[in-house]
C-alpha cells in the first residue's frame, strides 16, 4: 500500500512528506514550546523549516531530472523519515543551510551527464560547495566529488579541471572582502582551523544506535543492488549514479570527522542515501518484500519516538 502510494509523483505525497518534516522539527524543539516562543525565535525556526522543505524539493528535482529514480517520491519520503529518525539534524541552523548549498552543488555535478555548459556547471558546483563550507567547514569535502566526477568522464580538456578551483577561489575572495568590511579582518569570517573529534560517546543512546543501525544496514544492503543496477542504466547516466555513491561516502567521512557529534552531521548523508535506497526499492520485484522493506523504514522512527 505504501509503495503503491509513493510509486508515482503526486501532490499528496509532498503534503505527507512536509508533515513528517514538520513533525521532526517540532519534536526537536519541545523545550522551546514549553518555555515559550518569542517572535524572533519563531521567525528563525520558520526560516529553518523553509530551508528544509526547499531542500526536499531540490532533492526531488535532482533525482527526477537526472533519471536517478523512476519518477517516484520514495527519495523525499526517505529523506523526511531520516529527519524523524534523528531529529537533531534539524537543530543546527548552519548545518541545515550548508546542506542546502551542498545540494545545489550536487545538482550541478549530477547534471554534467548532458555534456552541455560544462564549464558553467563546474564553476557553479564549486561555488555552491564553497559557500556551504562557510556555514560548516567539512562540507568542503564535497569538492572531491567534482574531481572524482571529472575523472569518471573521459574528459581531457584542461580548462574543465581549472574551473572548479576558480569557483572556490571566487568564494574565498568574496568572503575575504566581506570579512574585511564587517570585521575589519580578512579571515574572521572563516571557521578555521576546523575541529575534528573521534569521540562517538554521544551515539551510545538507544535511539542513536537503532537509527545508525537502520541507516547503515539498509544503506549498505541497497548499495550492493544500486551498484549492480548502474550497468543497466544508459551510458550517459552511469557517471551520475556513481557520483551519488561517492557523495554518500563523503557524507559518511564528514560524520566521522565532525567536531561536535550532536546528530546534525548526519544530514549530509541523507540525500545520497535516500536516492540509493529509493533506487533499490524501485527495482525490488517481489511486492510483499518491497512493502515490508519500506514499511520497516516508515514504522521504525515512530517506534523510536515512543521509546
Amino acid at each position: 500500500m505504501i509503495t503503491s502510494f509513493f510509486n508515482k509523483s503526486k501532490p499528496t505525497n509532498f503534503i505527507i512528506v512536509f508533515v513528517v518534516t514538520l513533525l521532526a522539527f517540532v519534536l526537536a524543539r519541545k523545550s522551546l514550546f514549553v518555555e515559550g516562543l518569542s517572535f524572533e525565535v519563531l521567525m528563525k525556526q520558520l526560516v529553518l523549516v523553509f530551508v528544509a522543505l526547499v531542500s526536499i524539493l531540490l532533492l526531488n528535482f535532482i533525482a527526477s531530472k537526472n533519471s536517478l529514480t523512476n519518477k517516484s517520491n520514495y527519495e523525499v519520503l526517505l529523506f523526511s523519515l531520516f529527519l524523524l529518525y534523528i531529529t537533531e539534524t534539524t537543530n543546527n541552523a548552519n548545518i541545515l543551510v550548508s546542506n542546502f548549498f551542498v545540494l545545489l552543488g550536487l545538482r550541478r555535478i549530477i547534471s554534467l551527464h548532458s555534456q552541455k555548459d560544462i564549464k558553467k556547471k563546474l564553476f557553479d558546483a564549486a561555488f555552491w560547495i564553497g559557500v556551504a563550507s562557510l556555514f560548516y567547514f567539512w562540507s568542503i569535502l564535497f569538492f572531491i566529488l567534482i574531481i572524482v566526477t571529472l575523472m569518471l568522464y573521459p574528459d581531457k580538456n584542461l580548462r574543465h579541471w581549472i574551473v572548479p578551483f576558480l569557483g572556490i577561489l571566487t568564494v574565498f575572495v568574496i568572503s575575504c572582502a566581506v570579512s574585511l568590511v564587517v570585521y575589519n579582518n580578512y579571515f574572521e569570517i572563516f571557521n578555521y582551523p576546523p575541529g575534528v573529534s573521534y569521540d562517538f560517546s554521544n551515539y551510545n543512546a538507544l535511539r542513536y544506535l537503532v537509527a545508525i543501525t537502520v541507516l547503515l544496514s539498509f544503506g549498505i544492503w541497497s548499495s550492493f543492488f544500486y551498484l549492480q543496477n548502474i550497468r543497466k542504466q544508459k551510458k550517459r547516466y552511469r557517471v551520475s549514479f556513481k557520483s551519488v555513491i561517492v557523495a554518500a561516502l563523503i557524507g559518511f567521512i564528514i560524520l566521522v570527522l565532525a567536531p561536535d557529534k550532536d546528530g546534525g552531521e548526519f544530514i549530509f548523508l541523507f540525500a545520497p542515501l535516500s536516492i540509493i535506497i529509493a533506487n533499490y526499492i524501485e527495482i525490488i520485484q517481489d511486492k510483499w518484500f518491497k512493502e515490508l522493506f519500506l514499511s520497516v523504514l516508515v514504522v521504525l522512527p515512530f517506534i523510536l519516538l515512543l521509546l
